[in-house]
């Protein structure tokens, strides 16, 4: 059955690989659990009800993902979009969340509307060869310095903005130790080496006073909270287009974004095409209407599945496992919040690493294409946006093939893109 559903042998994998490797992204990202109750408890949400939200969203997507598109890739409310939904929407503008709730609905059903009628799927497919491999190495920077910041290995600094940590931190020392035992199990393709970096470096932590056993093993979910407490009437008022606007250009492009990366890393692609890309993004829509319905911001790819790629995953059996776990951590919040940034932190490190390769099928001797790779590899990690790296690339593109003559080279989807990417900064120029 799992190899009529998931076609194991034709993508020269396991059902042991693909396991394991489910379970390497569920470690990676496990983090959202905790981290997006937090931010949007700051909205006056109840932490319980996000909670449930945040999991039954992440497992229903993950598991449309992995059943539908037969991808490895994770999905769950985006980090960046809940930061937007709390300190710009809610906080900055005064508007109750309960009304941002129904904003993100609204955004759910034009991604929706889009995915059905094949608009995101050309989109996916009609992005440059060039921009796809700088998307790649952008996200694998992006990822490495999510990790570096993770284990205060950098840290912040008002003088030059980032500096090296204290080497005295037992964090940043785990962390160090955790780099090297992963790339040495990698070296010796053991294929679990991330996992296991990931649960050795815990348990070491311990003893060091830097992780702790959690005092309590399970919680019961309560989501009356937040369910179905979106104002939809309050939404749909004109006023409120521009942040529903805001909510889908964002969510689209990095949604993009993570997908063409993740799956460039995994060589999914076929002739710079991702196959099945339709249904791929269709997990993202619905998982983003049940996310808010159920209380939580948009849901998104996350570009921790690259951590599973990179173990071997090349079919969506993992995310079975990946949906259970987030299925389970709604009654487990305390076991998974035990899991500490340092430790998942080299397990990010080095999988940017690995995604970084992509830079060496750009042609670099050709400036209309090596360019505008360049621009989004380095502003994906220094904007801390997927989106405004590809949209900085892809705005180069056209006007280098504009201004140098070649100007055949822009399909009319990359036209349509450029003004989309143009309209992108200035709504979002104030806020």
């Amino acid at each position: 059955m799992l190899e009529r559903v998931f076609h194991l042998r034709e993508n020269k994998t396991t059902v042991r690989t693909e396991l394991l490797a489910g379970l390497t992204t569920f470690m990676t990202m496990a983090y959202v659990v905790v981290v997006n109750p937090r931010i949007l408890s700051e909205t006056g949400m109840p932490v319980e009800g996000v909670l449930f939200a945040t999991c039954i969203s992440a497992a229903l997507a993950t598991l449309v993902m992995g059943l539908w598109a037969n991808y490895p890739i994770a999905l769950a409310p985006g980090m960046s979009l809940n930061a937007y939904f709390t300190y710009s929407i809610v906080i900055g503008r005064g508007v109750p969340w309960q009304t941002a709730l129904g904003v993100v609905f609204l955004s759910g059903m034009l991604f929706l509307i889009l995915t059905l009628t094949s608009v995101r799927e050309q989109i996916v497919n009609g992005i440059p060869d060039c921009l796809k491999h700088g998307t790649a190495a952008g996200i694998g920077l992006f990822i490495a310095f999510v990790g570096f910041r993770n284990a205060n290995i950098i840290v912040a600094n008002a003088s030059t903005f980032v500096a090296f940590g204290k080497v005295s931190d037992p964090q940043v020392i785990l962390a160090a130790v955790g780099i090297l035992l992963i790339a040495i199990l990698m070296v010796r393709r053991v294929g679990s080496a991330i996992l296991i970096g990931i649960v050795a470096i815990t348990l070491v932590g311990i003893p060091f006073g830097v992780s702790h056993w959690p005092a309590h093993l399970f919680s019961w979910p309560h989501p009356s909270g937040t369910f179905l407490k979106l104002d939809l009437r309050s939404a749909m008022k004109l006023g409120l287009g521009e942040l529903i606007f805001v909510f889908f250009f964002v969510d689209l492009f990095d949604n993009v974004g993570t997908l063409v990366g993740v799956c460039e890393q995994g060589g999914f692609l076929r002739h710079g095409k991702l196959p099945r890309a339709s249904r791929a993004l269709l997990a993202d829509a619905f998982g983003t209407i049940v996310g808010a319905l159920a209380g939580t911001s948009t849901v998104t790819s996350y570009i921790e599945s690259a951590a599973g790629v990179a173990a071997g995953a090349r079919t969506g059996l993992g995310n079975l496992v990946i949906a259970g776990l987030f299925a389970a951590a709604m009654f487990c919040a305390p076991l998974v919040a035990a899991i500490p940034s340092y430790a998942t932190a080299p397990a990010l490190i080095l999988v940017g690493a690995l995604m970084c390769g992509a830079v060496a099928k750009v042609k670099w001797d050709d400036y209309t294409d090596s360019v505008p790779a360049f621009l989004t590899l380095i502003a994906t990690p220094l904007t801390f946006s997927i989106a405004t790296g590809l949209s900085l690339g892809l705005l180069s593109f056209t006007f280098l093939k504009l201004f140098t003559g070649r100007h055949r080279e822009i399909s009319p989807l990359i036209w349509v893109l450029s003004v989309l990417f143009l309209l992108r900064y200035i709504f979002l120029s104030g806020g």
